[in-house]
């Protein structure tokens, strides 16, 4: 099975009619999202509700892992411990868990987290406290990925039962990891785009480096290659999750929609799609 979803449900005109509907509207297209406003907080228990309530009951959400818990800033000003910032985490979404509606959640990492004996260690205690809760590892560092460090990297992997999220990016020296199209759960695997926007990636003499590095439109060779590996992981994982977050230009929708032609597959169980008359 294949499933395609976006970055939030927000910035994407294409398929945004009503502003005050703009999940309802989004889950008339799609059955899964990335939720990447629990990276810059734990949402309140009143919003976890809401999108429940808006969503088909099949749908499902990716929450990113807050920032702590990723090692993006420190947990101390917020929480006495690791392992209270992490009860806050999973019980806010329990609500969500109890009815089904998490694909998984996405944990990415930095730059600077290296493949050390350090991190590794960080990485079993991510385990430890998310339990037996689906868990998707996306690095931006390539020493987890270089000849040395690849297969065994990819069995740790496995073996903590993680999702190995396989990304399509630039190749920039600091900030990127190769696209390692290997599945590690049986489960799912996360097939994640993110542009090919070099210079907005290098984020060298741009202001607003977030608005510039996800602007990408993906070509039609290049959403081909993209059903292949989706059709090669289906073989190893039950489900292929396929998230766009080339959003900077509005995108990835577009893009999403072409892909889903190209591969001849529709979903079901979506929202009422709503008519735009004018």
């Amino acid at each position: 099975m294949i499933t395609i979803g976006l970055t939030g449900w927000s910035d994407h005109p294409l398929i945004t009619l009503e502003k005050s509907r703009k999940l309802e509207n989004y889950s008339s297209y799609f059955p899964v999202v990335e939720l990447d406003t629990s990276f810059y907080a734990i949402p309140p228990q009143k919003n976890i509700s809401s999108w429940i309530e808006k969503t088909p009951d099949t749908f499902q959400f990716i929450p990113k892992a807050y920032k702590a818990m990723t090692q993006h800033k420190e947990w101390v000003e917020e929480f006495s411990s690791i392992d209270q910032m992490f009860e806050v985490f999973n019980q806010t979404f329990a609500p969500m868990l109890k009815e089904n509606k998490i694909k998984a959640f996405l944990f990415q990492f930095p730059p600077y987290f290296d493949c050390t004996k350090q991190n590794v260690a960080y990485l079993r205690r991510v385990r430890e406290l998310m339990k037996d809760l689906p868990v998707a590892i996306e690095f931006r560092s390539q020493s987890w990925f270089t000849e040395q460090n690849k297969n065994k990297t990819l069995e740790f992997l496995r073996q903590l039962n993680f999702i190995n999220v396989i990304v399509d990016q630039p190749q920039t020296p600091n900030n990127s990891v190769p696209t390692i199209p290997v599945s590690t759960n049986d489960c799912l695997s996360i097939y994640r785009l993110h542009g090919r926007n070099y210079e907005g990636w290098l984020g060298e003499d741009i202001k607003d480096w977030r608005s510039e590095r996800t602007l990408y439109n993906y070509d039609k060779e290049e959403l081909v290659d993209f059903s292949k590996t989706a059709k090669s992981l289906e073989k190893t994982s039950h489900e292929v999750c396929i998230i766009f977050n080339n959003n900077s230009g509005g995108h990835a929708a577009s893009n999403a929609l072409s892909l889903q032609e190209i591969l001849g597959i529709t979903f079901n169980n979506l929202s009422p799609r709503q008519l735009d008359l004018f």
